[in-house]
């Protein structure tokens, strides 16, 4: 794998590409208003009725709008160009937002209203997702797919933890109306980069009359094929359940009951700078058996849960946080760096659409059931046992010889400064 005069990319390689500089900032201001979305939401509708079940109603209306449509959202984006799928999700999602805040300042909102918009905004998160994942390989020449995914990694983290500081100061000194109408600024913004985008390293879109049935088949087919696919994504639909459970629900539970929720803020903060660090790690390693690693060190998720169920010592657990997010971001790289080389690009969006409905799915059920469980066998064995299911679905994941033997894919000749295909 070379550059100019065959040194090895860096991170501001992919960052050189016009391209991949439009998709990068795209994806750090969409992820920065899907932080802050909620976070304004629920209090609008707190400050508007004050009920709790109110709030779950608009806020569960985008999730099952999000999960009922993300397998067509993958069908959307490997039909049509995928920068005009970008472009036009996050003008509809700011657009929209800007109805909540208008209805909000003028003083006409209501639940229904914001149920609506709610599912208008899940429907357009469930077409952006697999079209902004599938679009980083035609952004870049092959020898920088892997730091393009790591700053892209980068990026997104950026964009949650300022998104989420963003919603939470805009509120506290201006209001929910002012702080969607934000919200909804930042989503266009999204859109205004994602227009920059012009190259188009990538096949031509599907031809001929729509089929979603069949092109779901045909995306269903893909991702069944490659045994290291699905066999990763029950892995880690496992993990994510479980760690869905422990950190966002046990996790506080704990903090209120020891050391407090600053220092859950301090441990939350400590996981998103092992992150950062490793985007560095990641974009500057190139294992050829990447997959096989970034399997290997899901069990890393594990560890936060261990030392939650076993300790309440604070410099203990800023290190298992830390060190489980330096792990993520190999496994997440690794994880996209695969797909993106394996996987047919006219196809690359479904794939990743069944990829993010086995997550999507997970999240909810390890969320609900935390909370009983623990009630029943207590917080800490709960937590040692979800460390244990945790490495116990690694070693599923292992024992796949095509997880094990999948190589990353040499670094191969790349189109011109300019040149365009069709």
């Amino acid at each position: 794998m070379s550059v100019d005069g065959g040194r090895a990319p860096t991170l501001l390689d992919p960052l050189r590409q016009r391209d991949f500089r439009c998709l990068a900032g795209g994806r750090m201001a969409t992820y920065f208003a899907n932080a802050m979305a909620p976070i304004v939401l629920s209090f609008a509708v707190l400050d508007l009725t004050g009920s709790l079940i109110d709030l779950g109603i608009v806020v569960g209306a985008r999730s099952v709008a999000n999960v009922a449509l993300l397998l067509f959202g993958g069908v959307i984006a490997d039909r049509l160009p995928r920068r005009l799928v970008l472009q036009g999700s996050s003008v509809a999602a700011g657009l929209a937002q800007a109805v909540i805040a208008a209805s909000l300042l003028f003083g006409f909102a209501s639940i229904p209203v914001l149920v609506v918009i709610s599912v208008i905004n899940g429907m357009v998160a469930a077409v952006s997702l697999p079209a902004a994942a599938a679009l980083v390989p035609q952004t870049v020449p092959h020898e920088m797919i892997r730091p393009a995914n790591a700053v892209v990694r980068m990026a997104v983290n950026a964009g949650m933890v300022l998104g989420a500081s963003t919603g939470g100061l805009v509120v506290g000194f201006a209001g929910p109306g002012w702080g969607i109408a934000v919200n909804a600024a930042v989503f266009l913004l999204a859109g205004l980069c994602f227009a920059g985008i012009r190259a188009a390293r990538t096949a031509p879109p599907a031809a001929g009359p729509a089929r979603p049935l069949a092109e779901l088949r045909e995306g269903w087919s893909e991702f069944t094929s490659r045994t290291w696919v699905w066999v990763v994504v029950l892995q880690f639909l496992v993990i994510n359940a479980v760690v869905a459970g422990g950190l966002q629900v046990l996790g506080p539970t704990i903090a209120d009951q020891s050391f407090g929720r600053t220092t859950w803020g301090l441990l939350l903060a400590a996981q998103t700078a092992g992150a950062f660090a490793g985007g560095f790690v990641a974009a500057r390693t190139r294992p050829r058996h990447a997959l096989r690693i970034g399997a290997a060190v899901g069990a890393f998720e594990a560890v936060p849960l261990l030392a939650l169920g076993t300790t309440s010592h604070i410099g203990l657990l800023l290190a298992a946080m830390f060190v489980n997010g330096v792990a993520l971001e190999q496994l997440a790289v690794a994880w996209d760096v695969s797909l993106q080389e394996n996987i047919p690009p006219e196809r690359l969006a479904r794939v990743y659409s069944y990829d993010a409905l086995g997550s999507f799915v997970a999240i909810p059920v390890g969320e609900v059931a935390a909370g009983p469980i623990a009630l029943h066998v207590g917080l800490d064995t709960t937590l040692v046992a979800g460390a244990v299911l945790v490495v116990t679905a690694t070693g599923f994941a292992l024992c796949s010889s095509s997880v094990r033997r999948l190589t990353v894919k040499p670094a191969e000749p790349h189109l011109p400064a300019g040149e365009v295909t069709a």
